[in-house]
């Protein structure tokens, strides 16, 4: 166990954080895993471990115990819209989309993401993998319009702020999150949103999660933000070199 790095991944209970989790748990010769989530019900839904930090981002103070002693952070936490009760679907139309108060964008992914890199500098911590969303480049992206959350508006701040840190960082711009098997794709790294115009434009949450952990062991993912895209299974040949496709990526931001 000697000088393994200790990361915590942040929004561990959530659809992609949990594997994240499961992953850091999984290589223990690399890393000692640690897990922050917002309830007693999500620590229980990913086993319930000691590693298993209850905190609320949104307050500062909540998460400091988690932040003690961690080498890196992985910030898994996001604002999630919920549907608005009475749609039916047989009726035609769409649904709309609300936060539940104190649960919209500018608080989850904006106040929270800051309260976690502020933390997480003052902690020493010596690199942040930050999971975004492609799309932050056009303000009037439908994604904003969900419940006048302007999502991808504040998720944005927040990445600014972590590249403006100081503290080294990766930004994943994630494209439309599948749920399908990881490691069976070739993954393709933009920038600009420029994949969006593709039909390359989604990616397994599997793979997001492999590339989290891929940019901790490697110094080209550092201080590098890129968006993240796939192609088709089986159209190519799946990414196994992380080191060659975080060496493709020259933004900063």
């Amino acid at each position: 166990m000697a000088n393994l790095p200790t990361v915590l991944v942040t929004g561990a209970s959530g659809r992609t954080g949990q594997i994240v989790y499961k992953k850091l748990k999984e290589r223990s010769d690399k890393f000692v895993a640690k897990g922050l989530v917002r309830t007693p019900e999500g620590k229980e839904k990913i086993g319930g471990e000691d590693d298993v930090f209850i905190g609320d981002i949104r307050d500062a103070e909540s998460i400091t115990p988690a932040i003690q002693g961690i080498d890196a952070l992985v910030i898994l936490t996001s604002a999630v819209p919920k549907m608005k009760p009475g749609f039916d679907p047989t009726k035609g139309g769409r649904p709309e989309f609300i936060f539940d108060d104190g649960q919209y964008p500018e608080q989850v992914d904006w106040i929270g993401q800051k309260n976690q890199i502020d933390a997480a500098k003052a902690a020493g911590v010596k690199h942040i993998v930050l999971v975004g969303s492609m799309g932050g480049t056009n303000p009037d992206h439908p994604l904003n319009k969900l419940g006048n959350g302007n999502i991808l508006i504040w998720k944005r701040k927040a990445e600014q702020y972590l590249a403006d840190s100081g503290t080294p960082y990766t930004i994943i711009r994630a494209g439309g999150l599948l749920d399908k098997e990881g490691g069976a794709r070739e993954l393709l790294v933009g920038k600009d949103d420029e994949l969006l115009q593709t039909d390359t434009k989604t990616v397994p949450r599997a793979d997001v999660a492999e590339v989290c952990i891929q940019a901790l062991l490697f110094e080209e993912a550092k201080n590098k933000a890129f968006d993240l895209g796939s192609k088709p299974e089986g159209t190519s040949s799946p990414t196994n070199d992380f080191k060659a496709l975080f060496s493709q990526v020259t933004a900063r931001f």
